[in-house]
């Protein structure tokens, strides 16, 4: 299994700390943004005496909830679509040990998000990688690239969308694409639509789920974590037409019996979570984004992509080797008792040797850190630079 390149660095982070040095962590997703309070509210007011098991599928109350907010999203699902998984990971895992044997391939744009990796190793499936520019914005790569990389072994393509790592967010015209290469060579489309909430500069998040045409092919993955800043509550899910594949990741949902039941209490309360939160927290995000864009550009050497989804961004270091130097910064390097932690992009290819001077970098912080952030960033460059 290869090590997360998000969490393979916390040693030495937590040493730093324990030395009294202040660390911005800027390798994670994990949001500052408060978790709806209808969310916590109902687990600290229910009323269970028994803390039982669920359904496996999960329950029927908060699938049948979750269905109606797809719908209002334009996603026109039943409750029977729906498997709650323990986060957007098993739910991901779910689909490749539904779809795909030991030794069979996916199709996947690199970078992208790291356990694809890790998941597609725990199940013997072979990551086939179409790699994807930053000179472009990470923009999706020419569909022709995809399809001559399609063999009698390919079962699925993979997206994420927006983007993780790279916060890029596939057009309509893009997700069409794709749409019609899985239907002409009989594959799934398989789309991590979790960040589906956080789009930015007038853009329209288009979910494969609202193809027509594409009901046996479209397996879409979803998460609390992001969208309700509920990162710890790891409820996600499996959301497809496909009755043979719903039918299938059903024994898997078995095998480990059921989802959290208070996660999920808190999960469908988070439905209720009013328009405006949303509103103010794009509001919010996109803010962080532009001061974080507009500081990292003013660095000599420095090149970055511009997010226009998620809250990721993908930035190329004037170094050869950015895992020696995300350590480096942990290890040695202090500003005003503060130092940064970055996630080494190299991680998020399956392609060796691509990303060794990329990091990806997380606006999950307030404004005011991520302009202290990058500052540690700049001097930081200075003084590796200079070592010599």
């Amino acid at each position: 299994m290869p090590s997360s390149p998000i969490r393979k660095l916390v040693p030495f982070a937590e040493q730093a700390k324990l030395e009294g040095v202040h660390v911005y962590h800027l390798n994670i997703g994990q949001p500052d943004i408060e978790t709806p309070k209808i969310a916590l509210e109902a687990v600290k007011n229910n009323t269970i005496d028994v803390l039982a098991y669920s359904r496996s599928e999960g329950s029927e109350q908060y699938r049948q909830k979750l269905a109606n907010y797809y719908q209002n999203h334009r996603i026109s699902v039943e409750s029977a679509d729906i498997i709650v998984t323990t986060g957007g990971s098993e739910a991901l895992l779910f689909a490749f040990g539904s779809i795909m044997d030991p030794k069979d391939e996916i199709i996947i744009p690199e970078p992208f998000y790291a356990n694809y990796n890790g998941f597609s190793t725990a199940q013997g499936i072979n990551i086939v990688p179409v790699v994807s520019k930053l000179s472009t914005n990470f923009a999706l790569p020419p569909i022709a690239t995809f399809e001559a990389l399609i063999t009698e072994k390919t079962k699925a393509i993979l997206i994420c969308n927006p983007g993780n790592p790279t916060g890029y967010l596939y057009s309509q015209d893009e997700i069409l694409q794709l749409a019609k290469l899985v239907k002409k060579h009989d594959l799934f489309l398989i789309a991590d639509e979790v960040y589906r909430e956080f789009t930015y500069d007038g853009k329209q998040h288009h979910s494969i789920m609202a193809i027509e045409g594409l009901e046996n092919h479209a397996i879409m993955i979803d998460s609390v974590s992001k969208r309700y800043s509920m990162c710890g509550a790891r409820i996600g899910c499996l959301v497809t037409k496909n009755k043979s594949v719903r039918d299938t990741a059903l024994k898997f949902a078995q095998a480990r019996l059921s989802p959290p039941t208070y996660a999920q209490i808190a999960s469908e309360a988070a439905l209720d979570t009013p328009i405006s939160y949303f509103e103010n927290v794009v509001e919010e995000y996109v803010e962080r984004r532009n001061i974080l864009i507009q500081e990292l550009s003013s660095i000599e050497g420095i090149k970055v992509a511009t997010p226009t989804g998620a809250f990721y961004c993908v930035v190329e270091l004037p170094v050869q080797d950015a895992d020696d130097f995300a350590r480096w910064l942990l290890e040695e390097f202090r500003l005003n008792d503060a130092t940064i932690m970055i996630a080494p992009a190299a991680g998020f290819y399956s392609t060796p040797g691509l990303g060794k001077s990329q990091v990806r970098i997380a606006y999950v912080l307030k404004k005011e850190d991520l302009m202290a952030s990058v500052e540690i960033l700049k001097q930081g460059l200075k003084a590796y630079d200079s070592r010599q």
